[in-house]
C-alpha cells in the first residue's frame, strides 16, 4: 500500500470557541472526499490528538464542499485568555492534521 499524507488530498482551516478547537478538513477532489468518509473518522482524530487530551471528538459531513468539520472538546488548556500553550485558539490544528500520516486502500 502507498503512504501518503492527509495534506496530499486535502487542505484546512482551524480555530476555537473558548476551550473547544474545530478542524476543518476539505478535499481537492471528490474522490478524495470519498476517502475521507471512509477513513477520517471522529476515533482516528481523537488518536491522533491524544496528546492534547481531548474529551471527545465529533465530526460533520459538509458533503457540498466535499469536507469534515472536527470539534475537539476541551483540548485548548482552557482557551485563549487561560492556556499558556503557543497555539491558545488552535489555528495551527489543521496543518498538524494534515501532516498525519495515511495509506490508500
Amino acid at each position: 500500500m502507498a503512504t501518503f499524507r492527509l495534506l496530499d488530498i486535502a487542505h484546512g482551516r482551524s480555530g476555537d470557541k473558548g476551550n473547544h478547537a474545530n478542524i476543518a478538513i476539505i478535499a481537492n477532489t471528490p474522490g478524495d472526499y470519498a476517502w475521507l468518509q471512509r477513513h477520517l473518522t471522529a476515533d482516528v482524530v481523537e488518536r491522533y490528538f491524544a496528546p492534547l487530551k481531548p474529551s471527545r471528538v465529533e465530526r460533520y459531513e459538509v458533503p457540498n464542499l466535499h469536507a469534515l468539520n472536527f470539534v475537539l472538546y476541551d483540548v485548548l488548556a482552557g482557551g485563549a485568555s487561560r492556556s499558556l500553550r503557543s497555539d491558545t485558539q488552535g489555528k495551527a490544528l489543521a496543518l498538524a492534521l494534515l501532516q498525519m500520516e495515511c495509506q490508500r486502500d
